[in-house]
């Protein structure tokens, strides 16, 4: 009766149960850091020791002109961060304290997560 019985365990074929869970993402806020005209914070997600995805759940700046420029500059840097898979990123020039901070949260997070 067993042989050609429908798999009824849940487990597809297609799809055997994990191994382990050393591959499943991961994710990280670091800690919040203070740059010239504010403070952010920087999530990332990683998946193994590979960054997946990186955001900023919080940002506080000084005024509109800072906050004009942060949406400017965190893109940039988060394309660094997926390009280079490390928080020793570039930076933007012209805004520097943003990127330190950028930086400096970013490893705070994989260190968390116990990635360099």
């Amino acid at each position: 009766m067993e042989v050609g019985a429908p798999n009824t365990n849940g487990n597809s074929p297609a799809q055997p149960p994990s191994a382990g869970t050393s591959s499943a993402a991961r994710s990280a806020t670091g800690a919040t850091e203070q740059f010239g005209y504010g403070a952010l914070a920087v999530k990332v997600a990683v998946s193994g020791n590979k960054i997946i995805r990186v955001s900023v759940p919080y940002i506080q700046v000084a005024d509109s002109y800072s906050g004009n420029i942060a949406s400017q500059v965190i893109p940039m840097l988060r394309s660094q961060v997926l390009s280079l898979q490390s928080a020793r990123i570039n930076g933007v020039s012209g805004a520097t304290y943003t990127s330190e901070a950028y930086a400096m949260s970013l490893q705070s997070a994989l260190d968390k997560l116990h990635v360099k």
